[in-house]
Formats: C-alpha cells, structure tokens, sequence
C-alpha cells in the first residue's frame, strides 16, 4: 500500500513537497511599472532561467488605499500624481492579464498573483489559477483568506512581518492539507542579520503536515541557497529587468542574470543533498586501493574494510 506524503501540495501538474524539485518562483509583482513589455520580458527571462513560475500582484485600488492617502501627489516616472492615480498607472486589468495568461501557457510557465483584496481573488478566478498566494501584509485579512481557500486552490502563505499567534491563525483558517508555508521578512532589501533562516527547521518542526518554503527579499543569493540547503522546497524571489527601475521592490529584485545562477545552483545544491546514507561510491574505490592505509578493519561486505578506532 502507497502511502502519500502529507506534505505534498500540487501545482497544475507539478507536486510540490519534500524530495521533490524545488518549485522557484519569479515575483515580477508590480516591478513591470505598468508596462506590459515589461512584464512579457521578465516572463521570458523567468522562462529562460528554469523557473517554474512567476508571480503578479492584483489589488482594486479603492478598496487596498487608505481613504486618508488618495489625494497625497507623489512625483512618479509619468509625472506627478496622486497616490489613487499612481496605484491605477501601475495596475494591471483583464486585458493585460488575457495577454499574459496565453503566454504563459504559450511558452509553458506558470503564473499566478497575490489578490489583495476579495474582489481581485474573483477577479483572477476568471483565469483559473492553479493557486493562490496571500502576501505578508495580507496574512491577518481573514476575510481574505477564507475567499482564497473557499476557491479549493492550493495557497501560498508568506509569513513575513508576522508573530507565531498569528501564523499559527492563519494556518488553521486555510487549512494546513491546503497550503504551502514560506518563511520571510519584509524588509525591502532585508540585511542578512534579520533572515533568521533557522525559521525553516522551526516551521518544519511545528507544521509537520505543511510543505516549507522561503520568500526571499534579501540582495544576493548566498542566503536563498542556504535556504534550500535547510530545506526550503519552494523559494520565491522579486525579479527585475534592471534593479535601478523606478519602484520601492527592484533593490531587493533579481536581475536577468541572477535568475539564471539562481536556479542552476539551486539545482546543483538538491543534487548534492543526496539521502543521508553513508555510503562508498564506486568512483572512490580507486582512491581507497591506492591511498587507504589499513592498520585493523571490521569486515563491510557493502562498503569494503572500515576502519576500527
């Protein structure tokens, strides 16, 4: 009898889980500016790099700004504006999001967004998603959450700028069989002294039932690596054409590059991760014959002699 791992999430037709593939994703987010060029271009460099998926984000902007923060103008690459203006100009609608669903499909990449808002989560069901992503800000907006988890979609939990009480209420409103758990901190580029991987053992060990992964919004990928190394199996990263672009996420964004190393290590790291069998491979068999000095051994007839202490 096959037992299945409770861990095991699916994301269209990829099982996302422990011993699985890391699932990397590309959060383009608003960081297209709200040029749809853009947007096809980071598809296409996601797309090159090996990525799985990229991300977007979809709000209703009277319903996600402050009413007090409507009218404050703010200069902007398209002049000076007010702040509900600017939240438009960078807004995607149904026909940028037509366009971006058929490519997607067309080059053979996932894509989904973080809804802020219950409107946008009826919003993206009008694409058929395969899941659902709750951003940080959003983990405490129940509301929220339960129109996420009433589509019966696999959802993506980001737990930056959150306490355990919090996390720990969240989880159990979406419901652990449903969801994929990420470790973050929300701190736009956040310095390493405050990504606190060790976060990925503690929530390894307090939800043994929910796949752990790490969303990323440090600078540099030494720290992204270590946490696939500590067993992250899903890992999203802000991506950008060029981190100089006007907009508050592209310093803690991955250029075109950067992608790409980012997604061959990861895959060199899970092929060195092997099982955790000590074993000795045929390729040192050679080395032992030559170099090996043996002074008193315990027969192995797996392994050859081993040394006694």
């Amino acid at each position: 009898m096959t037992t299945i791992n409770p861990r095991l999430r699916k994301i269209g037709d990829r099982l996302v889980g422990p011993e699985q593939p890391v699932y990397v994703i590309g959060e383009i987010g608003i960081n297209h500016n709200g040029d749809l060029q853009n947007a096809m271009a980071l598809i296409d460099h996601a797309k090159a790099a090996g990525m799985d998926a990229v991300k977007f984000q979809k709000r209703t902007p009277e319903v996600c700004t402050p009413r007090d923060q409507w009218e404050i103008e703010r200069d902007t690459p398209w002049g000076r504006m007010t702040y509900i203006e600017y939240r438009h100009r960078v807004e995607f609608g149904a026909d940028e999001f037509r366009q971006i669903d058929e490519y997607c499909a067309e080059i053979g990449i996932d894509w989904f967004a973080s809804p802020w808002d219950v409107e946008s989560v009826e919003f993206l069901m009008a694409y058929n998603p395969k899941v659902f992503k709750v951003a940080s800000a959003c983990l405490t907006d129940d509301d929220l959450l339960t129109a996420m988890r009433d589509t019966g979609r696999t959802v993506i939990l980001s737990s930056g700028m959150s306490t355990p009480a919090q996390i720990r209420h969240a989880v159990e409103l979406l419901g652990s069989d449903q969801i994929v758990l990420l470790h973050a901190t929300s701190t736009y580029p956040a310095p390493a002294d405050q990504l606190n991987l060790r976060m990925i053992d503690t929530l390894n060990s307090e939800y043994p039932n929910v796949p752990i992964g790490y969303s990323g919004h440090e600078v540099g990928l030494q720290t992204t690596l270590c946490a696939v190394a500590l067993g992250a199996c899903m890992v999203e990263r802000h991506i950008t054409l060029d981190r100089s672009m006007w907009g508050s996420d592209q310093s803690a964004s991955v250029e075109p590059e950067g992608m790409r190393r980012l997604v061959r290590d990861i895959r060199v790291i899970e092929e060195s991760l092997g099982d955790g069998v000590k074993k000795v491979y045929p390729a040192e068999e050679a080395a032992m014959r030559k170099l090996r000095r043996v002074t008193g051994v315990v027969a192995d007839r797996n392994a050859g002699p081993v040394q006694v202490a």
